[in-house]
C-alpha cells in the first residue's frame, strides 16, 4: 500500500506511521524533515518550497515502486509539504514498514537522497539578509 501527496498544509507523522502499521511487519521507520534555523552559518528565517506537483507526484510514485521491488516494504507514506514554511515545521516525511528494521533504515534513505536527486521540488532559503533557490528538497 502506498500513500504519496504534496500539500500546502501540515504534514501529520502520527497519521503517517499509523498508515504503515502493518501486524506482519516488526520495523516501522520513518525520516521526518524538518526547517532548520540555520545554513551554513546564515540564519535562516523561513523556506520556501515550490513544485511541478504532477511531475513530482509521478517521480516519487516511481522512488516509491523502486523502493517496494528493493527492499520487503508492506506500506509507506511518502509526503512532501510546499509554500512556506517555518522554523521547525515539517518539509517531509517518510514512514514505511518492513519485516526487519535493516531494510528499513536502507529504504528510507534511499527515499530521501532519490527525492533531493530527481524530484521537482525547489526550496528557497529566506535569511536575514537575502535569500537564495536551492534546487532540491530538504
Amino acid at each position: 500500500m502506498q500513500d504519496i501527496k504534496i500539500t500546502d498544509l501540515p504534514l501529520n507523522p502520527q497519521a503517517c506511521l499509523d498508515f504503515v502499521k502493518d501486524d506482519a511487519s516488526g520495523a516501522s521507520n520513518s525520516f521526518v524533515g524538518r526547517v532548520r534555523n540555520h545554513t551554513n552559518s546564515k540564519t535562516v528565517v523561513r523556506l520556501e518550497f515550490e513544485a511541478y506537483e504532477k511531475m513530482a507526484i509521478k517521480e516519487m510514485k516511481k522512488i516509491v515502486d523502486t523502493a517496494m521491488k528493493k527492499w520487503p516494504i508492506s506500506k509507506i507514506a511518502f509526503h512532501h509539504r510546499t509554500g512556506n514554511l517555518s522554523v521547525g515545521e515539517i518539509a517531509v516525511i517518510i514512514c514505511l514498514s518492513t519485516p526487519h528494521r535493516k531494510e528499513g533504515f536502507e529504504a528510507c534513505q534511499y527515499c530521501i537522497d532519490t527525492l533531493k536527486e530527481t524530484v521537482p521540488i525547489w526550496k528557497k532559503e529566506i535569511f536575514e539578509d537575502g535569500e537564495v533557490w536551492v534546487s532540491a528538497t530538504p
